[in-house]
């Protein structure tokens, strides 16, 4: 896959690096001086963590626990990670039923004054739960992943901005501008895939993807989710289960399909063979493109990427989303657990 480069980026000074943690969370490892008394910030997934650290800058330190190219849905947390909880003062979480083992072991070892904010949990009410193939309502787990929707996105670092403005006042005006330069340019990614998806002929708006995260900007943008391959084990399909697809991929006349570029499908490649469909293996749901450090390696840029692919798969054009550069980008020293 081509991964996409910026050009010409103008990083405001608000959004400058942040100090991070080494994985154990040591000072000596990460060069932070023991007068550092900055907001400790734990995140799971990459995403959030890309969200948090657009937000906060060089103002705390921040830490992710959920390493990249993981299925968060079934990651356990390490024991030395409760550590790392023990010493964050905020801990944010998707919640909706995403991260539990790590949720239990933050609430068994935060200390004293320490919150955890659940994301997804307080932006999503319950009648706004998305319950699908992949996440069935009588298991009570709604769909978890609201950060594929720009929307979405913004509301979560609006909820990062007013935790840390409370818990942090004396740089309570860096984190509006940061968030303010982070809601500008999701907008403007938003408008994009909105530009861009009139391009798609009429009716083409369907996806069938390997993993279920993008039911919220489906329903959000005026897409429909035809199917998703990975069942609600996270394991592969029973042969049953890939007969229904192929019946319906073939009835809904569907031109592509979507894999994932970090967990690849031979069972989602052998239906598209036998569909006769065009297979398209470069989406990621909460990987970010790019390695640390790198300016493309970023929630909106995760976000771009995917929607290009997209667009195009279905027949479109996707020229806004080609021609957009943004105007920040995300701390390069976040630490993202590889």
């Amino acid at each position: 896959m081509v991964r996409p480069r910026f050009t010409g980026i103008a990083v405001p000074l608000a959004l400058v690096a942040v100090t991070a943690l080494s994985a154990c969370g040591s000072d000596s490892a990460n060069g932070a001086t023991a007068e550092d008394d900055r907001l400790v910030v734990a995140t799971t997934v990459s995403p959030l963590t890309s969200i948090v650290a657009s937000v906060a800058g060089d103002h705390v330190r921040i830490e992710g626990v959920v390493p990249e190219g993981t299925n968060s849905h079934t990651f356990e947390p390490e024991p030395a990670t409760a550590e790392l909880l023990s010493t964050a003062d905020v801990i944010f979480v998707n919640g909706l039923k995403l991260e539990d083992p790590t949720l239990r072991l933050a609430e068994a070892n935060m200390k004293d004054g320490a919150e955890i904010v659940e994301l997804g949990t307080v932006t999503l009410p319950e009648s706004d739960y998305i319950f699908d193939f992949s996440f069935p309502e009588e298991e009570g787990k709604p769909n978890p992943h609201l950060w594929t929707d720009p929307t979405y996105a913004v509301e979560y670092a609006d909820l990062v901005r007013a935790t840390l403005s409370e818990r942090d006042p004396d740089n309570a005006t860096a984190y509006q501008a940061n968030f303010d330069a982070f809601a500008r340019e999701a907008d403007r990614l938003a408008e994009a895939v909105r530009a861009d998806q009139q391009t798609v002929p009429d009716g083409q708006l369907r996806l069938v993807t390997y993993h279920d995260a993008y039911a919220y900007f489906a329903r959000n943008f005026g897409w429909e989710v035809v199917g998703a391959i990975q069942p609600k084990s996270f394991d592969e399909p029973t042969p049953s289960e890939v007969a229904r697809l192929i019946e319906q991929i073939r009835s809904e006349d569907v031109p592509t399909i979507f894999g994932s570029e970090v967990f690849p499908s031979p069972v989602l490649e052998a239906i598209a063979a036998e569909t006769g469909v065009r297979y398209e293996d470069s989406l990621r749901d909460d990987d970010l493109p790019g390695e640390p450090g790198a300016p493309e390696h970023s929630l909106l840029e995760l976000l771009r990427s995917n929607y290009r692919a997209m667009i195009a798969g279905l027949g479109g054009n996707p020229t806004n989303l080609e021609a957009l550069v943004f105007e920040v980008t995300v701390p390069d020293t976040a630490y993202y657990p590889q």
